[in-house]
């Protein structure tokens, strides 16, 4: 039933507007002043407001504000007795379906509440639509028009619910670790932690301890018991990436958690229920792994219930522009340079790259050219010289090794030059922010450190 609130101090006023619409079966709650209407109103179940402009408490323009802020499918039709037409335009300006002089005649107020409803429910239909759009377009924050990325949101919205064990396959930088967070976003164990676990940056040392836990004195620097992520993550969802790193035996330890929900603490013998959804991802080729004895095959086959694989940006073109579009308004947000657009030249240098380094690439190309770039368009210019000559983000020229000198070194010495030199540029940009860097070179932050120690940069 369409509910119509009619905000306006005067009784008789009131008393008059409830008999007439009543007739049309609407339903009518009526209040006298602005701390009134707010109540209904942040219910969201009005359809249309009816507010005498002289509204005790504020005001019938600023309920017409608060309107268009909480609600703005809401229509508002502004009452006045000493109305003129200033008011009248002013009020239509700012978003009022109608404005009507006291005192009315019924007919005026039947048409103006037909036109002002008839408003409301285009305004509902369009955000309908819309939603509807979004929907198609995205889940959570992973974005895609491409059938292919399509075909996983509809799988991933028909597993949410279930606590069935998810592997996510897929190259570096397709967005896994952004699909398992979507899978918890859309279960019934959105409110419970979600944990996270880069398999391939911890040692087979601590990889047991990080992930079960263990109990004081169980080895040298145990001074205190440790809960792991897998209790951690209770009742909510755990995420192993990289799970293709790991060793045999932790690979035994983990099929003996998937089948029976229950772990050890390292160095207790208690077993402890866990009550948790697994999510897995990896870029390596487990079929194959496990055909060079690289994987256990019945954990493969224990983890493969259902596979979701990411495909590379190169194989989805058409979602370069999206996506590229999706992360200027963020970092544009972000950097207080709200209307920052791109040009068309721009937007074909972005189609034409090959992205090895697939959408964690292209964020942290449209990232660098939010901070860079002058004036309020993103120009071919802006984007970098690598991506513009040759259609890779790549290392650039002045970062090339020179082997005309003499015989080439092995390979592994040759890059230690061109890495340090990237690494440092990358820190100096981020104002050593460790993390930001990591981030800006498409690594995970224990990636980073790692090669910081190596190479020595401090």
């Amino acid at each position: 039933m369409t509910k119509i609130l009619v905000a306006d101090p005067d009784p008789r006023s009131q008393q008059d507007l409830r008999a007439l619409l009543s007739q049309r079966g609407y339903e009518l709650d009526a209040v006298a002043d602005m701390p009134q209407a707010l109540a209904p109103l942040g219910d969201g179940d009005v359809d249309l407001v009816l507010c005498d402009l002289g509204l005790p408490g504020g005001g019938g323009m600023q309920l017409l504000h608060q309107v268009q802020s909480l609600h703005p499918e809401t229509a508002v039709v502004l009452l006045s007795a000493f109305g003129s037409v200033q008011d009248a335009v002013a009020a239509m300006r700012q978003g009022a379906a109608d404005f009507l002089g006291k005192p009315f005649a019924p007919d005026q107020v039947l048409v103006a509440v037909d036109r002002a409803l008839e408003k409301s429910a285009l305004q509902r239909e369009n955000q309908a639509l819309k939603t509807a759009l979004d929907d198609r377009l995205r889940l959570d924050n992973v974005v895609g028009t491409d059938p292919r990325m399509q075909a996983i949101f509809k799988t991933v919205k028909a597993v949410a619910q279930a606590r069935t064990t998810v592997l996510i396959t897929g190259e570096s930088g397709t967005g896994k670790t952004l699909l398992a967070r979507a899978l918890h976003a859309l279960s019934a164990r959105k409110q419970a932690p979600f944990v996270e676990v880069n398999c391939g940056a911890l040692p087979e040392t601590l990889l047991e301890s990080e992930l079960f836990g263990h109990v004081k004195g169980a080895f040298t620097g145990a001074v205190r018991d440790k809960v792991g992520k897998f209790e951690a993550a209770a009742g909510g969802t755990i995420f192993l990436d990289e799970i293709g790193t790991s060793s045999p035996a932790f690979q035994v330890k983990l099929l003996r958690v998937l089948q029976d929900r229950i772990i050890e603490r390292v160095g207790d013998t208690k077993t402890i229920p866990v009550d948790v959804r697994v999510v897995l991802a990896t870029n390596k080729d487990l079929e194959q792994a496990v055909k060079v004895g690289e994987f256990r095959e019945d954990l493969y086959y224990r983890i493969n219930v259902v596979s979701i694989e990411m495909p590379p940006l190169r194989e989805r073109k058409s979602d370069v522009q999206t996506l590229a579009e999706h992360f200027l308004r963020r970092f544009a947000t972000e950097h207080g340079r709200p209307d920052l657009h791109f040009s068309p030249a721009a937007i074909t240098t972005l189609l034409a790259a090959p992205w090895p380094g697939n959408v964690r690439q292209l964020e942290n190309v449209v990232e660098r050219a939010v901070v860079l770039s002058q004036g309020a368009t993103i120009d071919a210019a802006d984007l970098p010289a690598q991506l513009r000559n040759r259609g890779d983000a790549g290392p650039g020229p002045e970062l090339a090794v020179d082997d005309s000198a003499g015989p080439p070194l092995p390979l592994k010495e040759a890059l230690v030059g061109p890495e340090r030199r990237i690494i440092e540029n990358a820190l100096r940009h981020c104002g050593g922010n460790r993390e930001h860097a990591a981030k800006l070179l498409g690594i995970n932050r224990s990636t980073l450190f790692h090669k910081l120690r190596k190479l020595g940069i401090r």
